[in-house]
């Protein structure tokens, strides 16, 4: 098939199939229409065949074949682009299955964006002038470096006056495997892809912000290597020059919702068994955790975000922590919510380090500088990031997540990059105790080996615990069992697909507002519980919840009010957050002591009486050091104390730690003195 015929045949089919998307794009101000290939496949498959095995020429002559017909306003557009998608199985290669015999084929391949440069504008084609004849010379750019016209037809040779330039912008992106398509230790490999024209416009960029997952369908090309001597090397390099970009993973506003599925979200949504429905499509294989499962359900569809007039925000995502015993499913659960969340990276312990979770700067080869490459938490923005075994990472590298949990953004400051990123991440995070199990009768900030300012700022802790109970125990077996025998058999009401639908809708359509009487239930709560603490007036009163606590159940509360597709935050909602909190304050902020809730067992990892205790250990030796000077006995403060109704273990307790704070040295055994 010749040229002409080629481009006779591609106007026939674009008149014929695509006639109203040329139209519709050029009154956009687009400069381009997709094409699907199977169509082109059923109208002519030898032409369909030439664009699989010479996409160069194919993409050529289809732009031709565009400009000829008759609606096309030829003189105004220069460029206008036929990109085809939905090309066959054959043509999509994995990465590593890369080799030269593809060389300027039309691929397929599938990955994650790691890296993206600025977008910087590329030659196509320059005019120069002839200073000696006047003539006008046409000179097509290819490759990397500049061209001039090396001689004129009426015989001058160099010195030619450049005109313009066409131009056209350009992008490139590192574009990695996709961690699921790996098998055992491989090692994710990379190429290089080139980006030009529209698919480098504002709205096309946000699908390649790193971190997305694309499919890229274009021509593989070679790229000449240049040895340190300046001379070509045997060895090329390769890259993609891009012809279609498809996202593959969005995030919740990119879910497309037709009629169809609207009429069941709505219809779901009237439903008075909807939290229980959602609940068990959470998570149908995992037995029980009902609230916990409520809490993450909630934490997928998020508060409301504000943005109040001095700048100032408070985030809506909800955070969540789980703390638990081993084989309790903690990890299965973690999994499973990064398969219902559509945007969602899941890393693990100590394979996560500070640069990995948030950025790090790397050299950009292609502009010869810097460049950010994004971590889990800015990869994961809008959408979730689930860290699991978070007690065994470095605690250089935990610190990382403070910034990114509480104000949502990542500050780099390295090399000669100044950035800040977003990262408005949801964090579903796991860890194990110190010793194994949890020990309900040990403080949570001593049992974990995780900072209180860390810990202070997830909404929620759960605390799933593996306790030995019969009944319990008969059904919770007889599932797992079930679940061996026939592995499809655990089938929830609601399939993954529209929970995601169904969340996404309740996430962009509605951004509820809290009603005079949910306040009025949310601060009662608050008041009274802050307020029930110890009527003792000479001690140090606990605190059995924060400013911080208040906000997660306002956050609590718009999430539930969005399930319920409602703009209206009621008392129903507010109690439904009430409870999860209080679930959660019973576990892991109950001082064994005085069984009262005190939020400093979380915050600081010491509860209000503790501090009491600590404050008249401190009075008595104020006291003996007048009596006795400097040089105190323990076993004096020991006497002292018991009188004061505090066991002689926790004298001691207290004493070591006010050793190590600084407070106390030990001059010489069994006696101590302050330091001044």
């Amino acid at each position: 098939m010749d040229i002409e015929q080629q481009i006779d045949k591609f106007k026939e089919f674009l008149d014929l199939k695509h006639k109203k998307d040329i139209i519709d794009n050029l009154r956009e101000g687009k400069h381009f229409v997709n094409v699907d290939f199977q169509e082109l496949v059923k109208f002519d498959p030898e032409l369909a065949e030439h664009v699989l095995e010479n996409p160069a020429e194919a993409f050529e002559t289809a732009e031709l074949g565009c400009k000829s017909l008759e609606y096309f306003p030829a003189e105004e557009v220069q460029r206008f682009k036929v990109r085809f998608y939905n090309l066959p199985e054959k043509n999509k290669l994995l990465i590593r299955d890369i080799r030269s015999v593809h060389l300027n084929k039309l691929i397929v391949v599938e990955g994650v964006v790691r890296q993206k440069s600025d977008v910087r504008p590329r030659v196509l084609s320059a005019k120069f002038e002839c200073p000696q004849c006047g003539n006008i010379l046409t000179v097509f750019q290819k490759g990397d470096s500049f061209k001039e016209p090396t001689k004129c037809s009426c015989g001058r040779k160099g010195k030619f006056k450049l005109l313009n330039m066409d131009m056209v912008d350009s992008q490139r992106i590192v574009l990695e495997e996709i961690p699921e398509q790996l098998e055992g230790d491989a090692q994710p490999k990379r190429i290089n892809v080139f980006l030009e024209d529209d698919l480098v416009s504002p709205m096309s960029e946000k699908k390649t912000n790193p971190g997305s997952k694309i499919r890229v369908s274009g021509i593989l090309k070679e790229i000449p290597i240049y040895t340190r001597t300046g001379s070509k090397s045997v060895r090329f390099d390769l890259m993609i020059e891009t012809n279609f970009v498809e996202p593959l993973a969005e995030d919740y506003s990119e879910i497309k919702i037709n009629e169809e599925d609207e009429l069941k979200i709505k219809e779901l949504a009237k439903r008075e068994d909807l939290f229980d429905i959602l609940v068990k499509a959470v998570a149908p294989s995992i037995y029980g955790y009902e609230n916990l499962k409520l809490a993450l359900l909630l934490q997928q569809v998020g508060g409301v975000e504000k943005i109040r007039n001095d700048s100032s925000r408070s985030r809506g995502d909800i955070h969540v922590l789980l703390i638990g015993d081993p084989g309790a499913g903690k990890s299965q659960l973690l999994k499973r919510m990064s398969i219902v969340a559509p945007k969602a990276k899941f890393v693990s312990g100590k394979s996560a380090s500070g640069a990995g979770l948030t950025a790090t700067v790397v050299r950009d080869e292609f502009l010869r500088g810097w460049a950010l490459e994004a971590g889990a938490l800015v990869l994961a923005n809008n959408g979730l990031c689930a860290i699991d075994e978070l007690d065994k990472m470095d605690k250089e590298d935990r610190s990382a997540m403070h910034e990114a949990l509480e104000q949502q953004t990542i500050s780099i400051s390295k090399a000669n990059v100044q950035a800040t990123l977003s990262a408005k991440t949801t964090v579903l995070a796991a860890a194990n105790p110190k010793l194994g199990r949890f020990d309900p009768m040990t403080p949570i900030a001593k049992q974990i080996d995780l900072p209180p300012t860390l810990i202070n700022r997830f909404d929620l802790i759960f605390i799933v615990r593996d306790i030995p109970a019969k009944d319990k125990d008969e059904r919770l077996a007889e599932h797992i069992l079930r679940i061996h025998q026939n592995p499809t058999e655990t089938k929830a009401e609601l399939s993954t697909e529209f929970l995601r639908k169904y969340i996404a809708y309740a996430k962009r359509r509605f951004k509820p507002k809290l009603t005079n009487a949910a306040i009025k239930k949310i601060k009662e709560f608050y008041v009274e519980l802050r307020n029930s603490g110890s009527t003792d007036e000479d001690a140090v009163k606990p605190i059995p919840i924060s400013a911080r606590q208040l906000e997660a159940l306002v956050r609590l509360s718009e999430a539930s009010a969005k399930i319920r597709l409602s703009d209206k935050v009621t008392v129903e909602d507010a109690m439904r957050a009430i409870e999860i909190l209080t679930t959660c304050l019973q576990e892991v902020g109950v001082d064994p002591e005085t069984k009262k809730f005190d939020i400093d067992l979380i915050t600081t990892g010491i509860s209000s009486s503790q501090r009491n205790k600590i404050a008249i250990v401190r009075q008595i030796i104020d006291e003996l050091e007048q009596s006795l000077g400097k040089v105190i006995p323990i076993e004096e403060i020991v006497e002292r104390a018991t009188e004061r109704n505090i066991p002689s273990s926790q004298v001691e307790e207290i004493i070591e730690k006010l050793k190590r704070s600084g407070d106390l040295f030990e001059p010489r055994r069994g006696h101590v003195q302050k330091v001044i």
